[in-house]
């Protein structure tokens, strides 16, 4: 077989084995076709997808679902699996430029930040209904408690990883379906898709927003800038070397603050699949350091806290059209 023809195979396998890879393949291309453009960094000597390597997959069922693979992803177009001459001179040598392309596909998955707020504690406002529970101010934000897990992560070497509720999407497009699911599956809580709020959505909001606000006419292209890159906004724990993209979602609950030890060492998780998992909770104001092992709790506080500052001082005058709706 060609290396043209390997390389086609791969791309075949790739786009059609998990919805997943697809999304990996075509947001590649696309950002390595921007390329052409004169403002790029990389348009005098643009990098060029090769040959793809699979290296190994695993079986989820009838479906491949994890695969690892090699990219050669390189500027020079005399080196690589297309290279008639291997003995390439030095002069070719010293032009090629190699990306790092070993990758491990997973795919996207969902993150829940769960606020339990004490029902004495002062809500925000007396017309704020019990599905909309906000926290007025920082003070109040030292009454609400986090509900995280602590399972077997054996690829951390860990039979009690603490982290945030978490599940993957597998063929799966509807995160918020998918995040209401895992609530239900990890904690045995029951939350109606309309009741969860994406943080990275809002807080990619509030980006569009202070860069239209920053806008000074011309939008340029920098290497730090993907703005015309089709990224997925979301949180990604491993970008070096996985694909996998995390969507944060939150939802605030009111509970009698006489219940709230219920919580604590609760099981939770469909065992059949494998999943020992013991609920633990913790306070919000503790999340940073009670979680600091995970990416995902991290990132949730920060985004959490952060959005309830942005909403508190009027959004920086966003002039958001999902202002209001939503709120954390």
């Amino acid at each position: 077989m060609s290396c043209l023809s390997f390389f086609l195979v791969c791309v075949d396998l790739l786009t059609n084995c998990h919805q997943t890879n697809q999304t990996w393949i075509t947001t590649l291309t696309h950002s390595l076709s921007l390329q052409s453009q004169p403002s790029h960094p990389f348009h005098s000597n643009p990098y060029h997808l090769k040959s793809i390597t699979i290296d190994s997959y695993s079986m989820f069922g009838q479906r491949i679902g994890f695969l690892k693979l090699t990219a050669d992803i390189s500027t020079s177009s005399s080196s690589g699996a297309f290279s008639s001459n291997t003995n390439n001179n030095n002069n070719n040598n010293q032009n090629e430029s190699k990306l790092p392309g070993v990758i491990f596909l997973r795919g996207p998955a969902v993150g829940m930040l769960v606020v339990l707020i004490p029902d004495d504690s002062n809500p925000a406002s007396a017309s704020t209904s019990a599905s909309e529970t906000t926290l007025n101010d920082d003070d109040n934000e030292k009454e609400a408690y986090v509900v995280l897990t602590v399972q077997p992560r054996i690829a951390a070497g860990s039979l009690g990883f603490v982290e945030l509720p978490a599940g993957m999407l597998d063929d799966e497009s509807n995160f918020a379906g998918v995040a209401a699911r895992e609530l239900e599956e990890e904690l045995g809580l029951v939350i109606k898709q309309d009741e969860l709020v994406c943080l990275t959505d809002k807080v990619a909001e509030v980006k569009r927003a202070r860069e239209k606000k920053e806008d000074d006419g011309g939008a340029s292209m920098t290497s730090t800038n993907p703005q015309h890159e089709t990224l997925p906004y979301a949180m990604y724990p491993s970008a070096g070397g996985c694909d996998e993209y995390i969507k944060i979602f939150a939802h605030e609950k009111r509970v009698a603050r006489n219940t709230l030890h219920e919580w604590e060492g609760k099981y939770g998780g469909l065992r059949a699949q494998g999943e020992m998992i013991t609920l633990k909770l913790v306070r919000l104001q503790d999340l940073w350091w009670e979680g600091g092992m995970d990416a995902k709790a991290l990132a949730a506080v920060t985004m959490y806290q952060q959005l309830k500052r942005w909403e508190r001082s009027g959004g920086g005058g966003s002039g958001s059209s999902d202002r209001g709706k939503g709120k954390i």
